[in-house]
């Protein structure tokens, strides 16, 4: 196939290596390995658009999406014509956490939420940095960064909420201690209020003020378990501005109140 480029695997002794960088290329940047690589890829496009074909066929890999280009697949890969494509990309040797993708010869997942886009491109970046310092454990700080891209991935195969929820819900856990008003919730997602909250309900099965309050129950439970904290403190940190609303919710979430929780009989079943 003309006008493609051959490169060959980049490898140490016996193991494919953990490397990347950071290319801005134009739409005479291709690649053709038509044996496939001993190693997988991971690509995270900042801008533009690339492009990967594989015997199952032709995928873009657009800004905000996470590519992962499975071991052995004869592949090629480039820039979309007529554009440039900004991405970071990391091969590396293959991993226990790829177990829980599915195995497509490529799967690329678009990442609606900003928070997940930053924790990824904060992991890539770590690995490229950590890869070229080789300073002491530089391998193991590389394969966890590896394994928490992956583990974002699996996670958002295995369960789909329509992107507005997903933003939702990220909007909700990043702001637990705040108050949460519906209508400027609704209006942060593009969303009426009452749309925002019928989907939520079908998505999650919860509403919106059940979801909260469970999470901030939960994390109130913990701080009274592990950190030490009266019910009445750990109430105020999670973001309960009247005790009494927290200790119903706490009760009718763990079937004990707060304070039997914390400080449970010795014959009493404590909750999880």
């Amino acid at each position: 196939m003309s006008g493609f480029i051959r490169q060959p695997d980049v490898l140490e002794g016996t193991g494919a290596a953990i490397f990347g960088d950071h290319f801005e290329k134009d739409d005479t940047y291709r690649l053709h390995r038509p044996d496939g690589m001993r190693d997988w890829l991971l690509v995270y496009t900042l801008s533009g658009e690339g492009y990967f074909l594989t015997p199952n066929g032709k995928k873009g890999c657009g800004a905000g999406q996470l590519g992962l280009l499975r071991s052995g697949v004869p592949h090629e890969y480039g820039t979309v014509r007529g554009s440039w494509w900004n991405f970071l990309w990391i091969h590396y040797p293959g991993l226990p956490e790829n177990a829980y993708l599915p195995e497509d010869d490529i799967l690329i997942e678009a990442l609606s939420e900003d928070r997940i886009k930053d924790r990824i491109e904060r992991a890539f970046r770590n690995v490229l940095q950590d890869s070229r310092d080789r300073s002491v454990l530089w391998k193991p700080l590389c394969e966890n960064a590896i394994r928490e891209v992956l583990l974002l991935l699996a996670q958002r195969t295995k369960k789909r909420f329509d992107p507005r929820i997903e933003q939702t819900l990220g909007i909700l856990s990043s702001r637990m201690k705040e108050e949460i008003r519906v209508d400027l919730l609704a209006r942060e997602v593009g969303l009426s209020p009452s749309r925002l909250a019928h989907l939520f309900k079908a998505e999650t099965g919860r509403t919106i003020v059940q979801h909260v309050n469970q999470m901030r129950i939960r994390q109130a439970a913990l701080l009274m378990k592990h950190s030490g904290r009266l019910a009445v403190e750990a109430a105020i940190e999670v973001g309960f501005g009247n005790y009494n609303h927290f200790a119903d919710q706490f009760r009718k979430y763990y079937g004990v109140t707060p304070r039997e929780y914390r400080n449970p009989s010795p014959t009493m079943d404590r909750g999880s």
